[in-house]
């Protein structure tokens, strides 16, 4: 009869050891199916990381302000990851230009990212691949704010130095996080697409074709100016602003397409002061003569004081001003404006450019305050 009793409890214990041992085996290989398919996901994306910043004209407000953008989580579960891109790794693409120059380390990565896909970028459907080069911040509780205004400065420096990407529209470029969670540890990947757009472009160039076409059209124009080049800075600096105020009218109605890009400036030849300055930066670019765009305001004649876009420019070492809008006034009653009005803001100095017009290196309300170069007092005299 013990012995009975005793080979019942052996049995008893050994069962449960087997059950034990099954119950490890199971446990651990749930752990490891997570650990190596990466089960646990999560897609978050930035909805419109940032609208091109503009100078709206000389008598409006900034149209499309560039926001830190909002983190929404899973918003829409039918986007799926497009393989069309897998390039994450932007260290050798050399960018010198005067305001990626002044941002950090993670909004360059951003900025090289669309430098190395530019021609891409036409399709307006490409994706763009960050990969985990934020995971280090995005681990952090504020990560997510701290990528959309990395993200913020990128894009404000790559419109201002880039004026000839004007088909881009990133109001409706989606920043993406997809979170991957591993045995306890997240990672994040980062990429950029259109979203729940049909793509990034704008209403005007809304596909690759119509972008192509349009460039074909700048650089056309582009050539017949440039033809004229001497080689001789000064003279090619006033090639350059007087091709504009000779061929450019002011649009005062505010509704015609194109009036802030430099297609409105080059082909349809009618624009705003964004237009002319985005077109004397694009020409002197190609002229390789060291030029920004500059944002601001500056009061007109009547005392009224306004939004407002002009140029620096670099010559002989020194930086000058440079307001070729002002130069092409409108006269009232028809005619045309003497020669001292034509020259009046050509390669001027703070002497004068100080008179009525004020900076601004803040592109848009909370984003980063960009430097501009320090102007020479004098007015160049040649």
């Amino acid at each position: 009869m013990k012995e009975e009793i005793i080979d019942k409890i052996t049995s008893v214990i050994l069962f449960l050891l087997i059950i034990g041992i099954f119950a490890v085996i199971i446990v651990f290989s749930i752990i490891a199916i997570q650990e190596f398919s990466g089960e646990e996901k999560a897609l978050a994306f930035i909805e419109n990381p940032g609208n091109v910043s503009t100078v709206a004209s000389d008598e409006k407000t900034v149209e499309d302000d560039i926001e830190v953008p909002e983190i929404v989580e899973n918003p829409i579960s039918s986007i799926e990851k497009n393989n069309n891109s897998t390039n994450t790794d932007y260290s050798n693409v050399q960018v010198d230009k005067y305001f990626y120059n002044q941002l950090d380390e993670k909004s360059r990565i951003i900025y090289r990212a669309f430098e190395s896909n530019k021609e891409q970028l036409k399709t307006g459907t490409y994706q763009i691949e960050l990969g985990t080069s934020f995971s280090d911040i995005l681990s952090q509780s504020n990560g997510q704010e701290k990528l959309g205004e990395y993200y913020q400065s990128a894009i404000e420096a790559y419109t201002y130095d880039n004026p000839e990407i004007f088909y881009l529209s990133p109001k409706k470029m989606y920043l993406n996080i997809e979170t991957t969670t591993r045995g306890g540890v997240s990672t994040y990947n980062v990429y950029i697409n259109s979203g729940n757009e049909a793509n990034y472009l704008t209403e005007e160039f809304n596909s690759k074709q119509a972008v192509d076409q349009a460039i074909m059209q700048i650089e056309q124009v582009k050539n017949q100016i440039l033809q004229n080049k001497t080689g001789n800075t000064y003279e090619d600096v006033k090639l350059v602003h007087d091709y504009l105020v000779d061929n450019i009218s002011y649009d005062s109605s505010l509704s015609k397409q194109n009036i802030y890009n430099i297609y409105g400036a080059l082909v349809n030849r009618e624009c705003v002061c964004e237009g002319y300055a985005r077109a004397f930066k694009y020409l002197l670019d190609e002229l390789d003569i060291p030029c920004v765009m500059v944002i601001g305001t500056a009061t007109n004649s009547q005392g009224e004081t306004e939004n407002h876009a002009w140029n620096y420019v670099q010559l002989n070492g020194n930086w000058y001003a440079v307001d070729s809008t002002w130069d092409d006034p409108v006269v009232i009653g028809g005619g045309t404006a003497s020669e001292e009005s034509r020259y009046k803001y050509f390669l001027v100095g703070r002497e004068v450019i100080d008179q009525d017009h004020s900076p601004s290196g803040q592109f848009t309300e909370g984003g980063k305050i960009f430097s501009y170069p320090n102007l020479n007092y004098e007015s160049y005299s040649n």
